[in-house]
């Protein structure tokens, strides 16, 4: 099975471009099941309803979130009613929605998307152990028995814990693939036990820019220390960011993982 998974969504551009393309990269590269990070989708903090919907006019399986899942709160109860958007499985806060489903792919089989949020430099008041929170998940879903694939974003500020949690599932998951700090790395591989891994996928958005944000008002943020003025999405030619994982029909585990990039100003790892 091929999966196709594309970092975090920044604002109009990374919609935009998205939108564009996404059928032509599903069709070409023969993708049997897609899934967006899209919480920083409407103007750059969280995503709504309205957004959500747009997303799914495109052949898109499921949303993952992160940290900004509950900025814009019309999102909480539209979790309730639309159970192709998933929230990290380990807040404790608010239990709306799940942080784990198990979805359909297009060729029939059954793919376990789960949402983790790290604790390590982010805000971890209402997190609960991520650590602990996949161990209980994964007691419920064996790979290979319950689920013919099972998929894991990690959205974490820190590489050392994407990492770790990579290695604590190795085996058990088909792969884990980061979010959150924007930048595609290059570190794509699988693991001694067949978990395809990168620390990052990258945003689908504009690389002329502080992480997808314009970069006058983030340099003004550093320059003037404690400055808390507003920030925008950059609005320039967006690049798709995202990884290629398939998986063996019959363990579950990782073939191969392939970095993609489309678009925009970054070097180009396909032609579509």
């Amino acid at each position: 099975m091929r999966i196709l998974f594309f970092g975090d969504v920044v604002g109009r551009s990374g919609r935009r471009q998205l939108f564009s393309k996404i059928d032509k990269i599903i069709s070409k590269l023969k993708i049997d099941f897609t899934i967006v990070n899209a919480e920083n989708s409407a103007h750059g903090f969280g995503i709504n309803p309205s957004v959500s919907e747009k997303f799914f006019r495109y052949p898109i399986d499921v949303i993952t979130t992160g940290d900004h899942i509950w900025d814009q709160m019309t999102i909480k109860p539209y979790l309730q009613e639309e159970l192709r958007i998933i929230r990290p499985a380990n807040y404790n806060k608010y239990n709306d929605g799940t942080g784990a489903k198990i979805f359909t792919a297009r060729n029939g089989k059954r793919v376990l998307v789960i949402n983790l949020l790290g604790t390590l430099f982010i805000d971890r008041e209402n997190l609960d152990n991520p650590f602990v929170t996949i161990s209980n998940i994964l007691a419920k879903y064996k790979l290979g028995i319950d689920a013919d694939a099972i998929f894991i974003d990690m959205h974490a500020e820190a590489t050392s814990e994407k990492m770790s949690i990579a290695n604590f599932v190795d085996g058990r998951v088909s792969a884990v693939v980061g979010t959150h700090t924007h930048i595609p790395t290059g570190d794509a591989h699988i693991l001694p036990n067949g978990t395809a891994f990168q620390s990052d996928a990258g945003m689908c958005g504009d690389y002329d820019s502080s992480i997808g944000m314009k970069k006058e008002a983030s340099i003004d943020r550093f320059f003037n220390t404690g400055l808390r003025n507003h920030l925008e999405p950059a609005e320039g030619e967006a690049t798709i960011c995202g990884v290629i994982v398939e998986t063996d029909d019959k363990t579950g585990l990782a073939k191969s993982i392939e970095p993609l990039r489309i678009g925009g100003i970054l070097q180009q790892t396909h032609e579509i």
